[in-house]
């Protein structure tokens, strides 16, 4: 662009800015003509009275009147408030996890603490930078200071920016030590002295003051989009966007790839099971396996190991899956003697077999429940057992406790019994047995 043309845009914006000057200057003398104030009867009060009711004639317009921030990012200020105290939330949740090490009770003793560190290096390191918190970098906006005349607002001063680091950050400090200590005072066993009920007292009715006006505030700030919280409107510095030719246009790039990433989890869920993943990572287990075990030996020792299975060292009475289930690290032998001598898996009641079960054709001895939900697991595929690495496809009982009791093979001979009518005759063969037995 040649220095003529650059000259000439100079001067179109220029006039362009009058001409906004003169109609804002215009509307501003048609609203002062228009207001009922400016009545002879107002004006001749005297002195202190005849400026009260413009005086609230002019707030009422810059409450209703939409000459603040330009274009007015009221959902933009709103959302970057709540990123800061996300920010924040997450970065206290960092230190408590990195604290959490030198006692339990750090946390919750030092919890002031720990937020009014994280609020002064915030404060310090964006809004006394780079006169924008990290929220309101993202959304596009940054402080300004409204008391500058002007359509380009200049950044805050030192004065303001300390004001609002202390109200902030010193401020929310001691407001919470506050709190607590009264609530410290007033949770003991022994009632609170008369001085506890009154700053008490005096605590809640300046919480209720504070809701209130911030709530206020808050209303007219939708009203106008010019200060968001009250320590703004207090120290006149509002959110602006750094150029007047910001875009309004909200960016959905986030929220694309969002829906993209869902719509592929749902393909994927749907998908999975189609495929069947299990199958293929039961093969590949397998394959893993066996190339490991190949490595380790060869010759014999591969055919000693590619029979033994990694739980063969197990006791008979205990059930290597609930064995398995249990310490899903300890798979060595040292490890399980290791256990055995410390707590002891022999004899103990969650790992002993119940309702024992053999597979077919090994005839290891597993519970019932853990060889059913194994063997149905794999699908009809085998399942590889843990004592001697056999591919087990069906179980049966174990009959091996079951013991049955010999029974002598009948005799061709016949037996032939005699009944007796009376009693009379049995006393006579009683008789006759006892002389027989004298003789």
């Amino acid at each position: 662009m040649s220095s003529t043309n650059f000259a000439a845009a100079q001067e179109r914006v220029l006039e362009r800015r009058r001409l906004r000057e003169a109609e804002a200057r215009a509307r501003r003398t048609e609203q002062q003509r228009a207001s009922p104030i400016n009545s002879a009867a107002v004006q001749r009060l005297p002195y202190p009275l005849n400026k009260i009711p413009g005086a609230g004639w002019t707030l009422w317009n810059s409450v209703k009147g939409r000459d603040g921030t330009r274009p007015a990012f009221r959902v933009g200020q709103v959302d970057a408030e709540l990123l800061d105290e996300e920010l924040l939330g997450l970065m206290k949740g960092q230190v408590g996890d990195a604290l959490k090490y030198f006692g339990p009770q750090i946390r919750e003793d030092w919890s002031h603490e720990i937020l009014f560190a994280l609020r002064a290096i915030l404060f310090k390191l964006s809004i006394w930078d780079h006169n924008a918190s990290y929220g309101a970098a993202l959304q596009g906006l940054r402080y300004t200071d409204s008391r500058s005349e002007g359509p380009v607002h200049s950044s805050p001063t030192k004065t303001q920016k300390t004001m609002y680091g202390l109200l902030t950050v010193g401020g929310r400090y001691a407001w919470d030590k506050w709190g607590s200590w009264l609530i410290g005072q007033e949770g003991g066993y022994e009632e609170p002295s008369q001085e506890v009920r009154m700053w008490s007292r005096l605590t809640d009715l300046a919480s209720s003051a504070h809701s209130v006006a911030a709530f206020a505030s808050f209303l007219i700030f939708l009203v106008n989009g010019r200060y968001r919280t009250l320590v703004d409107r207090i120290l006149r510095i509002r959110l602006t966007p750094p150029s007047a030719q910001a875009s309004r246009e909200v960016s959905f790039e986030y929220l694309n790839r969002q829906l993209v990433w869902h719509a592929f989890t749902e393909f994927l869920l749907f998908l999975l099971p189609l495929v069947g993943i299990s199958r293929w990572r039961r093969w590949v287990s397998r394959a893993w396996r066996k190339t490991v075990n190949a490595l380790k030996s060869s010759g014999e020792e591969e055919e000693s190991i590619g029979k033994q299975g990694e739980l063969a060292h197990l006791p008979e009475r205990t059930c290597a899956i609930c064995y398995r289930d249990q310490n899903p690290t300890s798979t060595t032998e040292s490890d399980v003697l290791a256990a055995s001598a410390s707590v002891g898996i022999a004899g103990s009641a969650q790992t002993d077999i119940t309702n024992p079960y053999e597979t077919i054709p090994c005839g290891c001895i597993y519970c019932f429940v853990c060889i059913v939900q194994k063997l149905e697991g794999e699908e009809g595929q085998g399942w590889t057992c843990l004592r001697c690495g056999e591919v087990v496809k069906k179980c049966q009982p174990w009959s091996g406790d079951v013991l049955e009791e010999a029974r002598s093979q009948p005799g061709t001979g016949k037996i032939v019994g005699f009944a007796m009518d009376d009693e009379n005759d049995l006393k006579e063969a009683d008789q006759t047995g006892d002389t027989t037995s004298n003789s």
